[in-house]
This record gives structure tokens, sequence and C-alpha cells, in this order.
């Protein structure tokens, strides 16, 4: 992935966001989704490599992001699960797996976006089943 700041992450994060969600809400093909939110965006071209990455890596790990959802959020159906909160979930989780960043780092980001794209209830569910994943990913590498 593109090396990028901090503050240029969390920019690229919620690009990455909105165009998840505009995928879930209308099936738009993500490379014109991106393309057309960033027309006429001034942000670097790390930050729009870094958002590329993330959305690609949704898009290529999507069935097993989802099967983790399911998984460690069963009370919601992941169709019936919030279309904000199922794509933080799954940029968590992407961010998760792939190690590109401290697990704690990637949670916290995760609960970031949803405290300003999500609901009031958002923040405390995405916390609770990225911390879930986190929680079973470390306990399987120990137990490696």
């Amino acid at each position: 992935m593109a090396k990028v700041s901090m503050g240029s992450r969390r920019r690229a994060r919620a690009v990455a966001l909105q165009v998840l969600f505009e995928m879930d809400c209308t099936k738009h093909d993500y490379q014109s989704s991106l393309d057309w939110l960033l027309e006429g965006a001034s942000i670097t071209e790390d930050m729009v490599d870094f958002a590329r990455d993330l959305v690609s890596g949704v898009m290529e790990s999507r069935g097993t992001i989802d099967e983790t959802i399911q998984r460690f959020a069963p009370a919601w159906p992941l169709a019936q699960m919030p279309v904000v909160d199922r794509n933080i979930l799954r940029l968590g989780i992407l961010e998760i797996m792939s190690e590109t960043v401290p697990p704690r780092v990637a949670i916290n980001e995760a609960i970031e976006l949803a405290k300003t794209f999500g609901s009031e209830n958002s923040p405390k569910f995405v916390n609770g089943v990225l911390g879930s994943v986190y929680a079973a990913l470390s306990n399987k590498a120990e137990r490696s």
C-alpha cells in the first residue's frame, strides 16, 4: 500500500468509505465511483493511491471480510446492517487482516469514521466487532 501521513490516511479512509457506500447503494463500478469522487478534489496523489488500495482491497477480499463480519456480528444479518457500519467494518477488517497498520490503529480509525459518518450507536458497534476480530486473530496467532 502507498505510504501516506496519518492525517492524509484518515481522509483517504473517508474517501474509500464513501466509494464503498456508493457501491453498496447503487452497484456502480468502484473505479468510476472513485474517479468521480476524486474529480476536482485537492488531495495528494499518495492519498488517492491509498484510497484506491483500500477500496480494491475490500473488493478483492469482500467474501472473506463479509464472512468475518457475520461471524463476529451474528445478530446483524449483513443485508440488514446499516450500510455505513457495514462498510466501516469492511475497511477495518481489511486493515487488521492486511497488517498495514497496527490493529489498534485500524480499530481506532474505524471508530473515528463511525463517529463522523455513522449513527449514535455506530462507534460502539464498530469497536465491539473489530475488537472481537482482533482478539480472535491474536488468540489464533498465539496458538500457532
